[in-house]
Order: structure tokens, then C-alpha cells, then sequence
């Protein structure tokens, strides 16, 4: 299973597990569908929103170890 990190874009995280969206969304990230997205680091985005990315991709990488 691939390890999320905060550099990677959104929408290749979405790509990984679409169950990752209810995780974005739960941090106020309600924009997964924008086009930014598509280009967006998770650190970019996070910076933005005022999301500490560590927690982020944590908890991201927490959801998808219970896939394996």
C-alpha cells in the first residue's frame, strides 16, 4: 500500500482510496472536487485551509493501513 506523504497532490491521494475523502472533508477540506486539487500538494492545501499537515497525513496513513 502506498504511504501518504504531505508532498503528494490530492487528487493522487484520491486515487489510492476514494475513502480518503470523508478524511480531507473532516479537516474542512470541502474543496476535493475543485480543480486545485488536481494540483495541490496535501502541504499546499493545508497551508491554506490553516490544517496542521502532519495530523493530516497521519491520519490519512492510519486509514489506509486498516485497508491492508
Amino acid at each position: 500500500m502506498s504511504k501518504v506523504t504531505s508532498q503528494m497532490i490530492i487528487a493522487d491521494v484520491l486515487k489510492i482510496d476514494r475513502g480518503t475523502i470523508a478524511i480531507f472533508m473532516n479537516h474542512g477540506m470541502h474543496c476535493i472536487g475543485c480543480p486545485s486539487s488536481s494540483g495541490e500538494s496535501i502541504e499546499d492545501a493545508c497551508s491554506i485551509h490553516g490544517i496542521d499537515p502532519e495530523k493530516l497525513v497521519r491520519e490519512l496513513n492510519d486509514y489506509l493501513a486498516t485497508k491492508e
